[in-house]
C-alpha cells in the first residue's frame, strides 16, 4: 500500500515536494496545508489532492502517513512537532530549522513519537556526490588536505522583497549561508567530515532592507586537520554554479553543480576512465545560481524515495535529523564568529546570538 504524503506550506518549494512524491513509486500526494487563504486550494487543484487550512486537521486525516515541511526556514518546528505528536512521519525542507534549539525540538519529539525524520539535503543523492564519498571513504586522496565549497550566486532585490520573511533572522535565519549555501556546506562536511574550528567574516553589501549577510566568507580546521574555504554570496552577478573542491596527497577532485570536473589520482583504478568519458559529456544547467525556481525536483525524488524505504525497512534515512543539524552547527559557527570577529570551536554549546 502507498504511503500517504502531505505537504505543509503551499510556497514555491512546495511543488518541488509535489512532484517528486508523484514520482516515487509507492508515495502518494493525498492533501496539503497552508494557513493563506486559498493557497492550499491552488496546490490541491494543481496536483489533485485534498486541501486543509490548518496543520490539526490536516494531520487528523486518516489517509496522511506522512508529511514535508515547506514553510519559511524559521518556521519548521511547529509543523513537524505537530506532526510527529500525531504520528505522522516527518521530511522537512531545508534547513533543518534557524537554531540548534529548534532543530533538537523536531528531533526530540519525533524520537518520542517513534516516527522517521528526514531533512532535505537531495545533493548527497547524486551520483557525483556519492562517487566522490566513495573515493573519500576508499582513502584514495591519501591525506586530505583542502576541502573548499564555493556559492557565488545572485538574488534580485525583488526576490528579497517578494516575502516578508526573506532577508530576515526570525524566518530566514541568516542570508546568502543559511538559505542558498547550506545544500553546499551540508554536503562538504560530509565528505570532509566534522568541523572543529571556524573564523569568519560576513556583509551585506548589494541588496537593501535585508537583516541578513548576502556576502560570507570562512576558514575551516576539519578535525581531520584539513583545512578548508567556503565562500556564499548572493551578490555575485549574473551567478555561476556551484562548486566543490577536495584536495589530498594521492588525489583531488572538483565538483560543479552535478558535474565532475576534475578527477585525478596518483593511483589509478579501471573506473577512473568511465567516470571521466561519462562527465565529459555532461553539463550542468545554471540550478539555482540566478533563479531560485530553476531547480529541478529529481534530487527530491531520489531522497523521498529513501524515506519510503527507510518507513517500510524500519531503519533510519540516510539524512535523518542528527546528520541535517550538522550544517545549521556550522553555519551557526561561522555567523557567531563574523559577529565577535573571534575564532569558534565545534560544538557549539548553545545557540549564539545572532546580533552584536
Amino acid at each position: 500500500m502507498a504511503i500517504g504524503f502531505g505537504i505543509i506550506g503551499a510556497g514555491m518549494i512546495s511543488r518541488f515536494h509535489a512532484k517528486a512524491i508523484l514520482d516515487v513509486k509507492g508515495a502518494k500526494l493525498v492533501a496539503c496545508a497552508d494557513r493563506t487563504p486559498g493557497k492550499a486550494e491552488a496546490l490541491a487543484k494543481e496536483f489533485g489532492c485534498t486541501a486543509y487550512d490548518s496543520v490539526e486537521a490536516m494531520v487528523a486525516d486518516p489517509n496522511v502517513d506522512a508529511v514535508t515541511i515547506a514553510t519559511p526556514s524559521g518556521a519548521h518546528m511547529e509543523p513537524a512537532v505537530i506532526a510527529a505528536k500525531a504520528g505522522k512521519h516527518v521530511i522537512v525542507e531545508k534547513p533543518l530549522e534557524i537554531t540548534l534549539k529548534r532543530c533538537d525540538k523536531i528531533i526530540d519529539a519525533c524520537e518520542k513519537a517513534g516516527v522517521k525524520l528526514a531533512a532535505i539535503f537531495p545533493s548527497r543523492f547524486h551520483d557525483s556526490s556519492r562517487l566522490l564519498k566513495g573515493a573519500v571513504d576508499a582513502e584514495r586522496f591519501g591525506r586530505i588536505t583542502l576541502g573548499d565549497a564555493y556559492v557565488k550566486w545572485f538574488r534580485t532585490q525583488q526576490y528579497y522583497d517578494s516575502g516578508a520573511w526573506r532577508g530576515t533572522w526570525a524566518l530566514d535565519g541568516g542570508g546568502a549561508l543559511m538559505n542558498q549555501a547550506v545544500h553546499t556546506v551540508d554536503l562538504l562536511s560530509w565528505l570532509m567530515g566534522p568541523v572543529e574550528e571556524v573564523q569568519a567574516f560576513t556583509a551585506t553589501l548589494a541588496h537593501d532592507r535585508i537583516e541578513v549577510e548576502d556576502v560570507a566568507t570562512a576558514t575551516l580546521r576539519f578535525a581531520s586537520g584539513a583545512l578548508g574555504v567556503i565562500e556564499a554570496t548572493t551578490a555575485a552577478f549574473p551567478g555561476y554554479l556551484k562548486r566543490i573542491e577536495l584536495h589530498g596527497s594521492e588525489g583531488s577532485a572538483v565538483l560543479e553543480e552535478e558535474d565532475i570536473k576534475a578527477w585525478d589520482f596518483a593511483k589509478k583504478l579501471r573506473s577512473d576512465a568511465a567516470v571521466q568519458r561519462q562527465m565529459a559529456s555532461r553539463k550542468s544547467t545554471g540550478g539555482g545560481a540566478a533563479d531560485p525556481s530553476a531547480i529541478g525536483h529529481h534530487g527530491h525524488m531520489l531522497q523521498i524515495q529513501d524515506f519510503v524505504e527507510a518507513i517500510r525497512k524500519d531503519r533510519a534515512p540516510a539524512v535523518d535529523g542528527p546528520e541535517g543539524r550538522k550544517s545549521i552547527e556550522i553555519i551557526l559557527a561561522i555567523y557567531q564568529s563574523a559577529i565577535t570577529g573571534k575564532k569558534v570551536t565545534l560544538p557549539l554549546k548553545s545557540d549564539p546570538k545572532l546580533t552584536k
